[in-house]
C-alpha cells in the first residue's frame, strides 16, 4: 500500500476558467486537474514542446481521417512553414481535399441530420456534417489533367515526386507549402483517392510510370540519419504504419510520440493500437516520451499546437 500512498502526492486542482485565458493557460489549467483525457492532452502538449525544442529530432507528422475538409489543413500548412514538420505522411483523401481548397473550391458547413438521397440528387457529397458539391471535383479534374500534362510521357516518378509536382503548381495549402519549403510528402495509398483516380484517367492515353516503392529509400534513409525521432499522429491507418515501419528497420525507435485518436484498442485496428503496443515491436523506444489522447482531433489538434506555439514564441 506504500506505493499507492506515494501516488497521492499530487492533488487534483480544480480548473477555474478566466476571461483572458490563452490556449497555453487553458492547457496548463487542465494539467492542474490532470485527469482523464484532459490530463493526457496536457502531457501530449509537453511532449510535443520537447520534441520541437530538440534540434536533433527529425519530426514526422501522420495525417489520417477527414481533417482537411474539417478545416485542419491550415494547421498542417502552418507547421510546415514554421519548420515543425520534417516529413509528412498523409492519406490521399486529405491531399485531394487540400488540392480542392487550393484551386479555389470550398467545403461547406452542412448537417449530419439530412436526407442523403436528396443530397445525391442535388449533387452534394457529405462528410459527416460537411458538404462538398460535385462541381469541386469537376474543377479538380480540369486542374489535374492540365497539371499532369507537364510530366513528359514515358517518364518515371515517385509518389512524393508526383505530389511535389502538384504542389509546385498550387499557391496555397499543404502540398504548396511542402513544395515551397522542400518538405517531402509521402502518400503510400495515393491510388485510394481522387488524386490517384485522376492520374489513372490521364494515364490511359499516356505512359507515365509511378514507382510505388520509389519513396521507401528516401524515408528509410532519413530514419537512419535521424539522431532522435518524433512522431505526431493524427489518427492512424496507412500514415501511422508507414511512419512506424520505416523506423522499425533502424537500430532505434521513436524518442517522442503523440497520437490523437478516437478508436478503441481492443478491436485490433491500427488507429486504436496503443503506443505501448508499438514498444513491443521496437517502433517506440523503451524510454520514449509517448502519449495517446483519446477524443476528437478537431479539438485536440488546434489546442495542442496553439499552446505549443505560444510557449515557443514567448521564450
Amino acid at each position: 500500500m506504500e506505493s499507492n500512498r506515494e501516488e497521492c502526492a499530487e492533488p487534483v486542482r480544480q480548473l477555474k476558467p478566466a476571461p483572458d485565458m490563452t490556449a497555453d493557460a487553458l492547457v496548463r489549467a487542465i494539467a492542474g486537474a490532470g485527469a482523464y483525457n484532459g490530463g493526457a492532452l496536457a502531457r501530449a502538449t509537453d511532449i510535443y514542446e520537447t520534441m520541437l525544442r530538440d534540434e536533433a529530432s527529425t519530426n514526422f507528422f501522420g495525417l489520417a481521417g477527414a481533417m482537411v475538409p474539417a478545416g485542419m489543413g491550415g494547421i498542417v500548412s502552418d507547421l510546415i512553414e514554421r519548420g515543425h514538420i520534417d516529413i509528412l505522411v498523409s492519406t490521399g483523401a486529405n491531399l485531394t481535399h487540400d488540392t480542392i481548397e487550393a484551386i479555389g473550391c470550398h467545403h461547406y458547413r452542412g448537417s449530419a441530420v439530412c436526407d442523403d438521397v436528396e443530397l445525391r440528387h442535388e449533387e452534394i457529397n457529405r462528410i459527416y456534417d460537411i458538404f462538398l458539391p460535385d462541381e469541386a471535383f469537376v474543377r479538380l479534374e480540369e486542374f489535374m489533367q492540365d497539371c499532369l500534362s507537364d510530366i513528359p510521357d514515358r517518364s518515371t516518378v515517385s509518389i512524393s515526386g508526383l505530389l511535389r509536382h502538384i504542389g509546385e503548381r498550387l499557391e496555397s495549402g499543404i502540398l504548396a507549402t511542402a513544395a515551397r519549403y522542400d518538405v517531402p510528402v509521402f502518400c503510400p495509398a495515393v491510388q485510394d483517392s481522387m488524386l490517384g483516380l485522376q492520374f489513372w484517367v490521364y494515364n490511359q492515353m499516356h505512359g507515365i510510370t509511378v514507382d510505388a516503392f520509389g519513396d521507401m529509400r528516401e524515408i528509410i534513409d532519413r530514419c537512419y540519419a535521424a539522431e532522435h525521432a518524433g512522431a505526431f499522429l493524427v489518427g492512424g491507418g496507412v500514415p501511422k504504419n508507414f511512419i512506424f515501419q520505416s523506423k522499425l528497420i533502424t537500430p532505434s525507435g521513436f524518442d517522442y510520440a503523440v497520437q490523437l485518436t478516437g478508436d478503441r484498442p481492443d478491436l485490433g485496428g491500427l488507429s486504436g493500437a496503443t503506443l505501448t503496443e508499438a514498444q513491443s515491436w521496437g517502433k517506440i523506444n523503451e524510454d520514449a516520451a509517448a502519449i495517446t489522447v483519446y477524443g476528437d482531433a478537431t479539438i485536440n489538434l488546434p489546442l495542442i499546437t496553439a499552446a505549443v506555439l505560444e510557449r515557443l514564441e514567448h521564450d
